[in-house]
């Protein structure tokens, strides 16, 4: 990785660095995505085709969990200021209400605007739910369950190394 890395120029590695947070937050958000949609779909393609929204909270709700042990570990490894039991009830509140914001657009589609096409399910319920809720997350996961910057302990930068300081160590 720290090759890869070394290949990229520096404004690009110093984008990294100073976004690496964001970065992180984006491939957690990725992969929690993943993980919605592919148990959204088999649920309302399966055994709950005619409760498209609990099939989505469901989703959503595992992926949260999956966001937690992801954005604790990995996202925002450095940052906390809170005990752990405080931090994830947190958490799980700020998510909760991810989870309103994530389902609202579908609910709007669904049962105000009597839209049940494939397009609109995806495009409410897994782009602009997503996006406003991955917003309104990112925001209150800095703000509110994970508020100091540094308070475990700091992780290494990505740098480059010549061959020469490689071939001193």
């Amino acid at each position: 990785m720290r090759r890869l890395f070394s290949l990229l120029p520096e404004p690009v590695r110093f984008l990294i660095n100073k976004h690496r947070e964001l970065i992180r937050f984006a491939v957690v958000g990725g992969t929690t995505f993943l993980i919605d949609n592919g148990i959204w779909y088999a649920l309302k393609l399966t055994v709950l085709q005619d409760k498209v929204v609990t099939a989505k909270a469901i989703a959503v709700l595992v992926a949260v969990i999956a966001s937690y042990v992801l954005s604790r570990e990995w996202s925002f490894h450095t940052r906390g200021g809170r005990e752990r039991h405080h931090e994830a009830a947190l958490f799980f509140i700020v998510s909760g209400m991810g989870i309103g914001v994530n389902l609202a657009p579908l609910y709007v589609s669904r049962h105000m605007l009597d839209l049940h096409s494939q397009v609109a399910d995806f495009l409410s319920g897994s782009v602009i739910g997503m996006l406003l809720a991955t917003a309104f997350k990112f925001w209150a996961m800095r703000r509110v369950v994970f508020p100091e910057a540094d308070a475990r302990p700091a992780v290494r930068r990505l740098r480059v190394v010549s061959d020469d300081q490689r071939d001193v160590a």
